[in-house]
């Protein structure tokens, strides 16, 4: 999907691209398969700020998408390609046979008219979901459970897909689009091909007015504030006294380890993220 550019006639369309959505072919969602999606603000059920930044944005309704893929063995086919305002992916609708319809992650390179089906006994194709024992070696996969039954929870962005390495002793190896290689129960099930839409990271907002639609307000810098509203606050010019990089609560920012060392699921982690080899299992 390529994106579209603009002369520079104003200040906001010198940079600012957006998809062509060409691959769209169905422009309202299915009525039963939405929610109403509430704004916070940013509060939580106290009426406090919890998460900064959040406010506004246009209105959005959330589309209900089919993480287990429980219809075993029954043939599905793919009647359209929509639009989710809020995942970078694209959906794609099915309709079973027996007339159900619900809203997958669209693969690339998926079709309208595509016929689908989930199970050990799928052909393994792209849009199918299979257990990790039925996929080939070497294959891109996406849409991947950690817990078996529970629904897919990983690599399920925009142009994301994962590889699966290999399989020993009840578990598959795994490397995520991160670079970290985890062991996967072999019995969790994967959707076979790459996550539609990959050129959403070539998308550029160009305008502050787009991160505004999105629900994104501004924020000021640490350094611009004063001393009694931020530790880096303070001080003539742009210095920020010195210190690290902290967080309004004092919090370091850069290069602070986050994960617990003693975390139940470090033991399924066998290469970090960073390349090296998982410590304290």
């Amino acid at each position: 999907m390529p994106v579209k550019t603009f002369r520079p006639l104003t200040p906001s369309t010198r940079y600012l691209t957006i998809a062509s959505f060409a691959e769209i072919t169905k422009t309202r969602p299915e009525k039963a398969l939405i929610v109403i999606k509430k704004k916070s603000g940013g509060r939580n059920c106290y009426g406090r700020v919890t998460s900064r930044g959040i406010g506004g944005g246009h209105k959005q309704k959330i589309r209900v998408v089919d993480f287990k893929r429980n219809k075993r063995g029954m043939e599905a086919t793919v009647i359209a390609i929509e639009y989710d305002p809020i995942r970078t992916a694209r959906l794609a609708l099915l309709q079973y046979k027996d007339g159900e319809k619900t809203y997958i992650l669209a693969p690339a390179g998926l079709a309208v008219g595509t016929k689908l089906s989930s199970g050990p006994t799928a052909a393994p194709e792209v849009g199918n979901s299979l257990p990790l024992t039925a996929i080939p070696v070497g294959m891109p996969i996406h849409n991947l459970e950690l817990t078996p039954g529970k629904g897919a929870q990983m690599v399920r962005s925009a142009g994301g897909s994962a590889t699966l390495m290999s399989r020993d002793n009840g578990y598959a190896q795994i490397r995520l689009p991160s670079g970290e290689i985890r062991l996967v129960n072999e019995t969790c099930y994967a959707t076979i091909g790459q996550v539609g839409n990959a050129e959403h990271e070539n998308v550029m907002l160009g305008k502050a007015g787009r991160s505004r639609h999105r629900g994104i307000r501004p924020m000021s810098r640490a350094v611009a504030k004063n001393p009694v509203d931020h530790p880096m606050g303070g001080g003539a010019g742009k210095t920020s006294g010195g210190g690290h990089p902290v967080t309004p609560w004092g919090v370091i920012t850069k290069g602070f380890k986050t994960r617990n060392k003693r975390k139940y699921s470090n033991r399924f982690i066998i290469v970090r993220s960073n390349g090296r080899p998982m410590k304290n299992k």
